[in-house]
């Protein structure tokens, strides 16, 4: 026997939105804390390795809405196209094809990394956050000196991929039912 509660919550979750109304969203550990994690490695003054997991977001992003976590470099670099908005920008349609430039060629020049087909390692690293605390958001990147240019770009291209990955899931990935269900896949792996 269901019970009525939990039976009527459900049905609210999978039930479309009325019209001009977004449902409740959902949130999701794993996403908030990979997101954490990237600023802290910012924090950190680790830029490959903030880097790293930056290039993953799009293929991550897109990975969660195929049914079979697949991702390609065109749905990436769309979703680049769509999401990514450089903060602070003069000319941002120049710095964001830049930027979407280049993690396209860091994303094709990663050798643990999957341009097309299941981005087993991205996933992976996003699942094994799932048990970590929540860490405070917020990188500040007035304490980084504008001295080292690799500081400076991976500042840039992290903050830009982390504010649009968290711009895509509030507007379409916690709304999404097949980003839902693998996310909720990807939780339950061991």
């Amino acid at each position: 026997m269901q019970d009525t509660h939990t039976g009527d919550i459900e049905s609210r979750r999978s039930a479309p939105a009325a019209p001009g109304r977004w449902s409740q969203p959902s949130s999701s550990r794993m996403l908030t804390t990979y997101l954490a994690d990237v600023e802290r490695m910012l924090d950190e003054h680790q830029w490959e390795l903030a880097l790293r997991d930056a290039v993953a977001l799009p293929q991550i992003a897109v990975a969660l809405t195929d049914p079979q976590m697949c991702a390609s470099s065109d749905r990436c670099n769309a979703w680049c196209t769509e999401w990514i908005r450089p903060a602070g920008a003069t000319d941002s349609a120049a710095d964001q094809e830049r930027i979407c430039k280049i993690l396209g060629e860091r994303a094709a020049n990663d050798p643990t990394g999957t341009v097309d087909g299941v981005p087993s390692l991205a996933l992976r690293r996003l699942r094994l956050r799932r048990h970590a605390r929540t860490v405070p958001r917020g990188f500040v990147s007035d304490r980084v000196t504008g001295d080292d240019p690799n500081a400076v770009d991976a500042i840039e291209i992290c903050t830009a991929v982390v504010d649009g990955m968290r711009r895509w899931y509030a507007h379409c990935g916690c709304h999404d039912a097949t980003a839902q269900t693998n996310l909720a896949r990807l939780a339950v792996l061991r």
